[in-house]
Parts: C-alpha cells; structure tokens; sequence
C-alpha cells in the first residue's frame, strides 16, 4: 500500500502551529491493513468527536512491524518535515528519537493531564526514558502467544489440549506433525523470525537472564544462549519455504485455513482468528509460548510529539483521545491489545483480551525484542540483520558471533 498523501499545504499554513485547536494532524502510523486498521478508524472515530474542528489526516505506511514506515519516517525526520504525530513503541525504541532531538517530552503533560495515574505503574517503569515520558501508550500488547488450530492438531495425532512444560515437548509435536505432512509451524519475513527468536530465548533464559541480554548482565556468548539458538533452529526448520514473501497476516491465515499447525505471534492476531471463528466457524487455541508460562512479553504503541509539529495544539488533542478511556476502550476492542488506561472499560473485551488483562496484572513482565521495547532501533536493526543472514543458510555459532559482536558494540555506547 501506497504511503497517504502527507501534509499539503495547509498543514503548513496558517493553521499550523496557530494554537487554536483547529486545522489538521497527520497522523504517521503503519496501521494500513486488518485489525490494525479497523482499530485505528475506531480511534479516529472517538478523535473526531472529541474534536469536531480538527481533520485526522492518514499518514499511514503499510510493512510488518512497522519496518517500511520507520524507513519513510527517518527520512522525513531528516528533512525536518516531521508528521503531526507517529506511532512508536514505547520503550526503548524511542532512544534514537530522543537522542537525534526528535520528540519532545511530555513529562509535564503527564503531570498536568493526570496520565501518571491512569496507566499501571508496570507500564510506566517501562516507556520511560531517563526520568522523562516521551509518547503516549494506546494499548498493552502480548507478544509470546501461540495460535493452534486444533482440527489440524486432530489430523496430525496430536492432542489439541497437550500442555507442553518446555520447548522440547513442543518439538516433539511438531515433529509429529511434519511426519503428518503438515507444516508444524508458520512464519513470515524477518521480523517474525526475530519474534520467535525472541520467545525462544526468554524461554530458555528466563525473565531476569532475558532482561539482562539488553543491560549486560548476560552474556550473549553464554551456553544458555547457545541452547536457545539452538531451539530457535529446530523451530525454524518446522516452517514454511515461503516464509521470505510472508508478511504475519499471512502466516497467521495459515493456521486459520488448516495450512498449519501453530503459529507464535503477538495478540494483534486475534481479531483476525476471532472474525473467522464468528463467520465460519473456525475454532482456535491460545497458549503462552512453551516455557514462558507465567511471564508477559509486552509492548506498547504509543503516539510522540514531534518537534517542529506543524500544530503541537493539534497532536495535543490526538494524544488526549489517545490516553481516554473512551478511546482506549475503542480502539483495543477492534485490536486484539489490551487498554493501557486503568479507567478503561474491559469488560466488552473478548475471551483472549481477557486472559490478557489477568495476565498483565500477574505475570513478570518483560519487553519485546521486536516490538521495540527492549532494544533501540539500531540494534534491533543490527539483530534483524544477523537473524536474515541465518535464516538464508547460516550456522548457530556465527548467529552467535554476530549476535555478541552487535551486543558489545551497543552496550559500549
């Protein structure tokens, strides 16, 4: 999908920067498609209630994970043509931002509008950044979720409610599976692949050794690491040759067609499942990421204001519906994600979401890889680079290497 239309003119005009609350915010955002898409209209919806005298304008840039929109991003940021807002992961994907001068606090706002209350204190430990707030999170996402279709599980001779204690005892199925003949596990491009990548290790780690790979206090050369590797190969063997030219709707569609087997991605895939169980009747399965039982692999989406905004009064009035409950309420029902605002009516969420919010409230929480919450954009984009190159015929021990070498190379900075 094409990039919209950015800012015209009038973005740039008289309205702009004028502080009267009118003209227009483009919105930058990767929500193009799906229920990522159907949760962003929901959110405008509230927005342009809220704000009868503003004009939401979609910046939207279509790519998993948000690849191709942080690509056309950088590159306006660059020319100082900055979007009203854009989307970020709350986390430590926003260092780069800040560290290039491209976002400004929002401390006070914080303060002033009372966020500081209305989000879990678990979350706010995790979106700041030297004392300082710089986004607005919309929602709580899960990342280490496993999507099984059990009609394809019955075929294979698997039992739809095994419950797998580790990564082994996953293997073991997915090995029946492909004697089955059916793909055990489906995948898309490299971002998926850090994904997996990413369950992998906190399941074999665990919570305070994955936490410790982005401070130091793990060593990337160490022998658990080595086994998780280990895994991660195993697994990706299991998946499908076509993953390259997959995006993780497609994988994910996979499994709801009874292609595959299982497939590990984040919540944002249960509308998809949950639209296809309402109209035919397709039944599936969640469960935690074998071996991360008790652990919530989080991220957060979440809105900036750029400095130089064409109308900071405007990307104001977008981060105020942004942070509502009634906005929050809106969006995450369309989005599979969980509200970030405490006030937040949860309880029109679906089944999932449900197990989701409990979840949030007990689990030990760690942050997402791939989702931006744990590592900054250069090193996730340094770990992608390692996973692609594996991926296209590499060994575990150069994976390893590169994985060390990129390691040491951040945390000296």
């Amino acid at each position: 999908m094409a990039l919209v239309t950015a800012f015209g003119a009038t973005a740039c005009g008289e309205d702009g920067g004028s502080g009267t609350g009118e003209g227009e915010v483009e919105v930058f955002t990767w929500w193009a498609q799906g229920s990522e898409k159907e949760g962003l209209d929901a959110l405008v919806a509230v927005f342009e209630d809220q704000n009868p005298d503003l004009t939401f304008v979609n910046g939207a840039v279509a790519g998993g994970a948000g690849s191709d929109a942080k690509n056309v991003l950088a590159s306006r940021l660059q020319t100082n043509d900055p979007p009203g807002t854009f989307q970020a992961h709350a986390g430590a994907e926003l260092t780069d931002y800040i560290e290039q001068g491209d976002i400004e606090p929002l401390t006070d706002t914080y303060a002033e509008q009372g966020w500081d209350q209305l989000f879990p204190p678990g979350l706010l430990e995790r979106i700041q950044q030297d004392g300082e707030y710089y986004s607005v999170p919309s929602n709580i996402h899960r990342a280490n979720v496993v999507w099984a279709n059990p009609a394809v599980l019955e075929e294979a001779g698997v039992d739809p409610n095994a419950e797998y204690a580790d990564l082994d005892a996953w293997i073991a199925d997915l090995e029946r599976i492909h004697e089955a003949g059916i793909t055990p596990l489906s995948i898309a491009m490299d971002w998926t692949q850090v994904h997996l990548l990413e369950t992998v290790l906190i399941a074999d780690l665990g919570p305070d050794a994955y936490n410790g790979l982005w401070d130091g206090t793990t060593d990337w050369a160490g022998a658990e690491v080595t086994t998780a590797l280990e895994h991660y190969e195993t697994l990706l063997g299991f998946t499908n040759s076509d993953r390259q030219s997959l995006d993780w709707p497609d994988a994910t569609q996979q499994v709801i067609d009874g292609d595959a087997a299982f497939n590990v991605m984040g919540d944002w895939a249960e509308a998809a499942f949950a639209s296809q169980d309402k109209v035919f009747g397709t039944d599936y399965l969640t469960f935690p990421v074998p071996g991360t039982d008790g652990v919530f692999d989080f991220l957060a989406d979440s809105f900036t204001l750029p400095v130089g905004a064409p109308n900071p009064d405007a990307t104001r009035a977008w981060l105020d519906t942004v942070a509502s409950a009634e906005g929050q309420e809106a969006f995450n029902s369309a989005k599979g994600s969980i509200p970030a605002n405490l006030e937040a009516d949860t309880s029109g969420l679906g089944d999932y979401q449900q197990t989701a919010v409990e979840s949030f409230a007990q689990d030990t929480i760690v942050s997402s890889l791939a989702h931006g919450a744990a590592a900054s954009v250069s090193w996730l984009t340094d770990i992608t680079a390692a996973i692609s190159e594996f991926g296209s015929g590499g060994d575990v021990a150069s994976l390893q290497e590169d994985l060390v070498a990129t390691a040491e190379s951040q945390l000296a900075e």
